[in-house]
């Protein structure tokens, strides 16, 4: 790593306080779901247009690259483009417009720190070498939008060195940035059990087989893997989200279904917990006199930080930001789609304060959350450092 040159760093993020407070707010209007943001895509290529920086498609309807220099070595900055299905609380004019949907993640505010890194880039306001790809990637929650782009041939097109991604952090102050090295967020995987009986009257419970009653003992019964399956030292998280079965009050249905999701850091505790739900449900299921379908949908592998990456972007931004304002990061039980490109690409994935006072921010994916806008800069100038720390 060579010298950071900080003023410039400082500089160029300041001076785009209002261009990036601008672009967050309209993204912020016109949140988009996975694989729907077109609208999202469309600001993207104009923004990259008027100034001349290439973009490239990767073959996706949404998303895409823009490149800046050439030659080696490579360096990807990871955004996220995709919203929830979350009706925001809040008015006024610079809300969603879409009924419904929202940038409860703060996704919008990562595409505009990104955007504005590319305007900085671009207009030469900090020097790099080799070549930038600023990667503006749909579907990250759920759709594993990172992951598609790789199996697309991203890294045989631009075979990168490093890679960094930010992510808005409410519970952290504004101004403050969080990393670690080795796992920080945890892998997730999807299970979906079907319990299957015999429906009937509500009155005559005796001559059916309930399937409701073997999804609520399941329910509570999946509780006990992680107090007891699991070792107490290790991390693991298993959440009921869905369940769906009967169509009225006094009619006991054939089937009822039931999804969650399950969270580790490790291979072994993952295997305990799939193969606990297996055994519980169909236990359950057995005892009740009726069956139980069992599936799992693999989903986001570990989220980890390169050793190396991390220091060297820590070295970075303690002089940048101030060192009693670059934390260390916990591991969260939180998934992330950037854990795909991280297995491949040494890098980080770093948390930035976002909350002028984070006892009382909402938090992520809240139909309450909101950005303090005095972070953007600060994101601006911590993608800025990367480029100068890892890029060159």
């Amino acid at each position: 790593m060579g010298e950071i040159p900080l003023e410039a760093l400082r500089g160029a993020a300041a001076s785009r306080r209002e261009l990036v407070v601008a672009l967050q707010r309209r993204l912020h209007r016109i949140p988009e779901l996975a694989f729907q943001e077109r609208e999202s895509t469309r600001l993207v290529q104009e923004f990259l247009g008027e100034r001349g920086v290439p973009f490239d498609t990767l073959g996706s309807e949404t998303g895409g690259a823009a490149v800046l220099g050439d030659g080696e070595p490579v360096l990807i900055l990871r955004a996220d483009l995709d919203a929830l299905p979350v009706t925001e609380a809040h008015d006024g004019p610079h809300c969603s417009g879409n009924p419904g949907v929202m940038h409860a993640c703060g996704h919008d505010a990562h595409v505009a720190m990104l955007l504005a890194t590319v305007d900085a880039l671009a207009a030469a306001a900090v020097p790099f070498s080799g070549r930038v790809v600023c990667l503006f990637q749909p579907a990250e929650e759920g759709g594993g939008g990172c992951a598609r782009f790789l199996e697309r041939g991203l890294l045989e097109r631009y075979p990168a060195r490093a890679a960094v991604a930010l992510h808005v952090w409410p519970q952290l102050a504004t101004g403050s940035v969080a990393l670690a090295p080795g796992p920080v967020m945890a892998g997730m995987d999807t299970f979906a059990l079907q319990f299957a009986g015999r429906g009937g009257h509500g009155a005559y419970p005796h001559a059916c087989i309930d399937p409701v009653v073997m999804a609520a003992e399941a329910v509570l019964a999946l509780q006990t893997l992680v107090s007891r399956r699991v070792d107490p030292l290790h991390a693991a998280v298993v959440t009921v989200g869905r369940i769906q079965g009967g169509t009225a009050s006094n009619i006991i249905p054939d089937t009822v279904e039931v999804e969650g999701t399950l969270r580790a850091f490790t291979p072994e505790v993952r295997d305990t917990l799939m193969q606990g739900i297996r055994d519980i449900s169909a236990g359950i299921a057995q005892a009740h006199r009726g069956a139980c379908r069992c599936m799992f949908t693999a989903g986001y592998p570990v989220t980890t930080n390169h050793p190396g990456a991390t220091e060297t972007l820590r070295a970075a931004l303690e002089p940048l930001l101030g060192a009693d304002r670059v934390v260390s990061s916990q591991p969260t039980m939180g998934s992330e789609d950037m854990s795909f490109l991280l297995a491949q690409v040494p890098g980080c994935y770093l948390r930035l304060g976002a909350a002028a006072d984070p006892t009382t921010a909402a938090p992520l994916h809240s139909s309450r959350f909101r950005i303090d806008e005095d972070c953007l800069p600060v994101g601006i100038a911590t993608l800025l450092a990367a480029v100068c720390a890892l890029g060159s």
